[in-house]
């Protein structure tokens, strides 16, 4: 009884499917504005009227041979999620929908056949909504198999695009203009790169380093690549130790801030500067690269350290570890003073008759005079290398 009232009834909601369809389709656009904002009213009642003939069609038993019973309900939930329609609306039209073809079997039932198949229907009801549940939880499968599918997508654009920048396709004005389109970032206007370097598998050097910028409206990309957290950041009228400020707190690993460069194209240079700042770090922190160019120097240069320490260091290097490393915070206190050994008797608590001391001896093991502009650029250097590249014992 409940198969031959659905194939007979179901066989009038055919006749009269194009109807069904405009209803549908103005219930759905009076609950779900996103459709008109979206530009996809006529699309939307295209999709209806094959969403419910082939509804009907499984309710009537009369799906073709060969034909997949969910296919239009598939390929409803794979084009949503392409045109950006939340799941949500999706699945607030399925359920009028099936509540439209319910009510259309009533009506047909009572109107056409003064109500014979309201009992079979009664009987049906429950059929008819497990029929409905099924095909909603086909289009949400179809909906979130489709957005894994594009967010792969955009993140593979994402990473190329990346990649082409701060490989050197900058210069391409064509890709510049389509990777600001990708990455969601300005073509022009002051730019500039953090590298962190990711010590562990696993442990950024930064942590929500996107969500902690966009807090203060500051745009940026972040991406993994090659042991690194590269990050591309647009500046916006703040300068690079403004931003390393805001960043600061989500630091927990070695990351470098280059200095700001001037749009999209430059931001190989803006890597490779960054690159450099995080080299000048030997533990966790940010180095802003304006705030340590002396140290960047070196750290771009491993085969002048040597000859650094030992010109600029000489003999302190030689002395034993205790002895050695006394001495190095005096001459770090010395020239931080500005020479002066008051001051630097401040920064040491300790009496300035025991500085004078100790600078007589780093003077007399090192052959430089802390008064001498050129020496004291030199040993300055020298301590740098050496706090970077401290020696294990003895001479470096």
């Amino acid at each position: 009884m409940v198969d031959d009232a659905l194939r007979v009834l179901g066989a009038v909601l055919l006749d009269e499917i194009d109807l069904l369809a405009d209803r549908l389709t103005l219930q759905i656009l009076q609950h779900e504005s996103c459709y008109g904002e979206l530009g996809l009213i006529d699309e939307l009642r295209d999709a209806s009227l094959r969403n419910l003939h082939r509804g009907v069609q499984v309710l009537a038993g009369t799906v073709p041979d060969g034909v997949d019973p969910v296919d239009s309900t598939r390929e409803t939930g794979r084009t949503r999620a392409r045109q950006g329609v939340p799941l949500e609306a999706v699945l607030h039209g399925y359920r009028l929908g099936g509540r439209l073809i319910w009510e259309a079997l009533l009506t047909a039932s009572r109107q056409r056949f003064d109500g014979a198949y309201d009992v079979a229907l009664l009987d049906a009801a429950g059929y008819i909504w497990r029929t409905n549940d099924g095909s909603s939880a086909v289009l949400v499968d179809a909906y979130r198999q489709e957005e894994s599918r594009m967010r792969g997508h955009d993140l593979s654009r994402r990473r190329a695009a990346l990649d082409g920048l701060l490989g050197g396709r900058g210069r391409d004005p064509g890709f510049v203009r389509d990777a600001a389109v990708v990455l969601g970032l300005p073509d022009t206007g002051p730019l500039l790169c953090a590298v962190g370097c990711v010590e562990t598998a696993g442990h950024d050097p930064l942590h929500d380093p996107q969500e902690t910028l966009a807090a203060q409206g500051i745009d940026s990309v972040w991406a993994l690549r090659q042991g690194e957290m590269v990050g591309l950041v647009a500046a916006r009228g703040r300068s690079a130790r403004e931003i390393g400020a805001l960043l600061e707190p989500s630091v927990v690993g070695r990351v470098g801030l280059s200095g700001l460069v001037e749009g999209l194209g430059m931001a190989d240079a803006g890597y490779r500067m960054a690159q450099a700042a995080v080299r000048t770090l030997v533990a966790a922190g940010l180095a802003v690269l304006d705030d340590r160019l002396p140290e960047a120097l070196l750290a771009d240069s491993p085969e002048l350290l040597p000859r650094v320490l030992d010109s600029a260091l000489g003999g302190l290097l030689g002395l034993p570890a205790a002895d050695r490393k006394v001495l190095l915070d005096t001459l770090d206190a010395l020239l931080i003073s500005g020479g002066s050994p008051t001051h630097a008797a401040r920064t040491l608590f300790c009496h300035r008759n025991t500085v004078i001391y100790r600078l007589r001896r780093i003077e007399a093991v090192t052959g430089r005079r802390i008064a001498d502009p050129r020496d004291r650029l030199l040993l300055s250097l020298g301590v740098m290398a050496a706090r970077a590249r401290p020696p294990a014992s003895g001479r470096a």
